[in-house]
């Protein structure tokens, strides 16, 4: 080997070593962290979003005040409060009138005066009732009015009010004492002294007016683990409609498809050798049905959303905006989310856009599972909106809100990081197309959206609440369902109701309906309602008259009145609906907001049921009526204990009022039937499980507006589609090389259990 070609493999091996390198020193480094950019201010209307603002901790506690040192009487704490007391059981912000914040949003009016809206229990009266108060005005209040009378047309009766939680406690502490007289029952059916079983609220309580009778149904409990997948076969009816406590009683019992009259009288039938007693084991942690504790150990981490140069929406209060988007959002601390004010590109849309309430019904061969309807207003579907978890509830850099409430207490109390707001990227095209004739090229936009999501946890499900902005100009709505299944000890019949999905556990069968109030004000608050759909037309084909074609025309029709647009469940229902103004686009159409809703929604109730009137608002698909100040809500925290003559009846908010060039406000109603099947153990997921409705512009606008969207892409054959400036998704590469700088992970969503 001569010198020369030493040389050459020489300088060929100290290349490669000086490659190798760098290489190796270039995996060594971190990627540099993603440089934050202001977001674009698009408009000054934070301010304003005030008049909606839900009430600071601030607020409530000098509502409180006020109220202890205004009202005359005595108040306890509701947390300690016997039902022969005086309490304060809400408070929560009072709406100002829709014309007064129309006059104030648009420049032509002063801010409306800021109140509240108080409940109170008064048990501590000759007649005992519910009361409900405005005081005003914030944040300093020196007035408080009834509006009790003007609100529901009469005093409200005592026996309406929601169960508190110390009323709970009072009822768990009678099963207690009454389990205690059948100890070798227990021991016998359920390896258990009482104290560590599980107890089940049903609702509603009796079959009338006045009634206040409840089912409980007991479960293994085991701690870390869903019991609500454990029955013990065991159920009990306890009395609670006396305002002393100490006269409370146990009514009857149920056990394994008997009844008996009391706790004693099942001990005795056990001790004498009557009893069929099924043996359950108390199942251990790792072995429970509803252990949720993972099964495998940590993978590789999952794909990761974060916005390379931050986010692209801004949040400053109780507003938020996004590419043309402004919003108002808040939280009820009974029927839920709330928005308001929405606008698209300066115009708005939406004056309000709230859940208004959900409806479980269950059927089962268990008392308990056989009587329960839950309307989980009267829970609270806000209040219990817990802290999400950061990276699976919502995506780990989505910007994190807290709410307040003040329930059943006279102390607010704050649910950090309970309401999430993020721009969504759905890996799917808005629009899209390629072309392959006559010229060569590729347009399109990515389906990317801002999404407000809040999660409830209502006993044993969890709904999950997502409103859903696009940059089409169209506003999405959607209820995923997820969390346990309730379930009835498997017994006799069972699987008439449902499926056997454990040794001793039917997953009871149950429907949710979902129900929705949207005030939409498109090109301004009078509004028309018009349907349009396809029919067939018979006609001779002009260029050969002796054949026919079958010709698809459009049927127009504007509804006038409030009966012609309401929608029963099962009839039909035109596809195409539309809230339309009476001024034309560019094309001499309506502008228009178009409604689609996606539901499989059954028959919420007999329309014989005592209780049906309750939940009225699940008779229909959609209903549209005039609005009206006096009809703020279709449901009612009171309706649950009293359905047989509820508070509020939706059924009539329609009387046929007309509905041409008028302010109007749609219903909409969403459902599903689920029956529980094995996959449901031990959590219902959220695939399949999802329903809710659209509302899209229609001859709104003259062009599609995303076609403004700064992430449109183009790019033709004759342009070289992997350069920067031509086309911005080769720009990614260098832009999306920084790693996100993630906040560190915290949870504190167990301090208000």
């Amino acid at each position: 080997m001569n010198m020369k070609t030493v040389l050459i493999l020489l300088v060929l091996a100290l290349a490669t070593i000086f490659a190798l390198v760098c290489v190796l020193l270039t995996r060594g480094r971190a990627s540099s962290p993603c440089q934050h950019q202001p977001p674009e201010q698009e408009d000054t209307s934070g301010s304003q979003s005030l008049v909606f603002a839900d009430l600071s901790p601030e607020e409530l506690v000098q509502v409180v005040q006020y109220l202890r040192g205004s009202l005359g009487v005595q108040l306890v704490d509701a947390s300690r409060a016997q039902p022969s007391d005086n309490c304060l059981a809400s408070i929560d912000l009072q709406l100002p009138a829709k014309a007064e914040v129309l006059r104030f949003l648009d420049g032509e009016g002063a801010r409306p005066p800021r109140e509240a809206l108080a409940v109170l229990y008064f048990g501590n009266q000759p007649e005992p009732n519910i009361t409900e108060y405005v005081v005003g005005p914030l944040p300093t209040p020196h007035y408080h009015r009834d509006v009790t009378l003007q609100r529901y047309g009469g005093k409200l009766p005592y026996h309406r009010r929601p169960v508190t939680g110390k009323e709970y406690m009072d009822i768990n502490s009678l099963i207690q004492r009454e389990l205690g007289k059948a100890p070798r029952f227990l021991t016998a059916c359920c390896e258990s002294d009482g104290t560590d079983l599980a107890i089940l609220t049903t609702a509603p309580r009796g079959f009338k007016s006045g009634d206040r009778a409840t089912w409980f149904v007991l479960f293994h409990g085991v701690p870390g683990t869903g019991y609500y997948l454990s029955p013990v076969g065991l159920e009990v009816l306890v009395e609670h409609k006396d305002l002393q406590v100490s006269r409370w009683q146990l009514r009857q019992v149920f056990y394994n498809g008997q009844y008996f009259a009391s706790m004693r009288e099942l001990e005795d039938r056990f001790v004498a050798g009557s009893l069929e007693v099924v043996r359950i084991k108390k199942p251990q942690a790792e072995a429970a049905l509803g252990s949720m504790r993972p099964r495998h150990p940590p993978g590789p981490p999952a794909p990761l959303q974060y916005e390379p140069q931050g986010p692209r929406y801004s949040v400053r209060g109780n507003h938020v905006t996004f590419q043309g988007w402004s919003i108002t959002f808040g939280m009820n601390p009974n029927s839920g989310p709330r928005l308001f004010d929405i606008r698209y590109r300066g115009e708005r849309i939406i004056y309000e856009l709230s859940l208004q309430e959900a409806l479980a019904l269950y059927g089962s061969n268990c008392p308990g599972g056989m009587s329960t309807r839950y309307f989980d207003g009267s829970f609270g579907i806000g209040r219990f909106a817990y802290e999400l978890v950061r990276g699976l509830d919502c995506p780990y850099t989505a910007t994190y809100v807290d709410t307040h409430y003040l329930v059943e207490s006279e102390s607010p109390k704050t649910n950090q990081n309970s309401l999430c707001i993020f721009e969504h990227d759905a890996a799917m095209p808005l629009r899209r197309h390629f072309s392959d004739s006559h010229s060569f090229y590729y347009g399109g936009l990515r389906k990317n959206m801002l999404v407000i999501r809040a999660i409830s946890t209502l006993i044993n499900y969890d709904y999950v609440w997502d409103f859903m902005f696009h940059s089409s100009g169209a506003v999405e709505v959607r209820v995923h369902a997820t969390g346990y299944i309730s379930s009835s000890f498997f017994h006799g019949q069972g699987i008439n109701y449902g499926n056997r999905v454990g040794p001793h556990t039917l997953g009871t069968m149950h429907l949710h309906h979902i129900h929705y109030k949207v005030d939409l004000d498109v090109d301004g608050q009078l509004n028309t309602l018009e349907t349009q759909d396809m029919g067939y037309e018979l006609v001779k084909a002009p260029w050969s008259l002796q054949h026919t074609i079958e010709r698809p025309y459009l049927h127009r029709e504007r509804l006038q009145t409030e009966d012609e647009a309401a929608f029963p469940l099962h009839t039909p229902m035109p596809r195409y609906l539309s809230f339309a103004s009476p001024n034309p686009n560019k094309w001499g159409h309506l502008r228009s907001y178009r409604i689609q809703v996606t539901s499989f929604a059954g028959e919420h109730l007999p329309t014989s049921s005592s209780m049906e009137r309750s939940i009225s608002w699940g008779r229909y698909q959609l209903a549209v009526t005039r609005r009206k100040e006096e009809e703020p809500s279709s449901s009612s925290i009171y309706n649950q204990n009293d359905p047989w003559t509820p508070t509020v009846a939706f059924a009539d908010f329609i009387n046929n009022e007309t509905i041409t060039n008028e302010d109007l406000v749609a219903w909409i109603s969403v459902g599903f039937l689920h029956v529980p099947h094995s996959e449901d153990v031990p959590n219902t997921v959220t695939v399949g499980n999802s329903v809710g409705f659209v509302l899209r512009p229609y001859n709104y606008f003259d062009e599609d507006p995303s076609v403004h969207s700064p992430d449109s892409i183009y790019f033709s054959s004759e342009q070289e589609a992997g350069a920067c400036g031509a086309n911005p998704l080769a720009c990614l590469p260098p832009t999306a090389s920084c790693a996100p700088s993630l906040p560190p992970f915290h949870y504190g969503g167990f301090l208000n259990l």
